[in-house]
């Protein structure tokens, strides 16, 4: 087991989940570094923060931190993951978030669950089939179904291209503030676009003091951040 200390949260991470990378990165601060900025930059004490793709918890930890951990619901999929996110927000007082088990989809899916692959890398590991080597069944979450009972006012993605099919419903009025990883590796530009022009659709506009990479934020029309509290 590796320890690490990130902006303050305390990190346990089990060493077969290290790549030599991914451990530089912890060691350096540099892990996540452009997700835990934009996470300081657009929660505040309140604020109702639903996070889909919690990995080890260090984001999740970081948003009940200031969000307050009552307001947090994170989502993962990858079981192998699970109780180490758990005990990292517990570990950093954040025993009221609440952490969900399950692979986020747009909409109902047959027999209420889908195939993820890759489960012993947890940076790589995304939606396939039955057919994939090693695949495992996980619980299937539909996003609107998260946000109505959430009512989120922040919502971060991070959930290793599966954002693409996430962008054909309307947003509630509670949400304020979107931030998403894109992946383009694993879907066409088209579907860029189809997010891009989803958000632009339900009120939202781009957020360039969110957006590092490919990181990219969204904050409701009328609502942009103060670009003078950037850090």
């Amino acid at each position: 087991m590796a320890q690490f200390e990130l902006s303050g949260v305390s990190l346990d991470v089990p060493d077969r989940l290290l790549t030599p990378r991914i451990r530089d990165r912890l060691e350096t601060g540099r892990y996540e570094a452009n997700e835990a900025r934009a996470a300081q930059l657009m929660i505040d004490y309140g604020d109702r923060v639903l996070e889909l793709g919690a990995g080890v918890g260090y984001i999740s930890t970081i948003c009940a931190m200031l969000a307050g951990s009552q307001n947090v619901m994170s989502v993962e999929a990858n079981p192998k993951l699970l109780n180490t996110a758990r005990t990292n927000l517990d570990r950093n007082d954040c025993e009221e978030a609440v952490l969900l088990h399950g692979a986020i989809v747009g909409k109902p899916v047959r027999g209420d669950h889908v195939y993820l692959k890759g489960a012993n890398a947890f940076w790589a590991c995304s939606l396939g089939t039955a057919e994939d080597e090693g695949a495992i069944s996980v619980p299937a979450l539909v996003f609107g179904d998260l946000l109505e009972a959430h009512k989120p006012t922040v919502v971060i993605m991070d959930i290793e291209g599966a954002e693409a099919d996430l962008f054909n419903i309307p947003w509630p009025d509670c949400v304020r503030v979107v931030t998403l990883e894109l992946h383009p590796n694993r879907y066409r530009d088209t579907a860029i676009k189809h997010i891009f022009d989803n958000m632009s659709e339900a009120g939202f506009v781009y957020a360039p003091d969110l957006s590092r990479g490919a990181l990219v934020g969204f904050c409701r029309q009328g609502q942009q951040l103060d670009a003078s509290i950037a850090v």
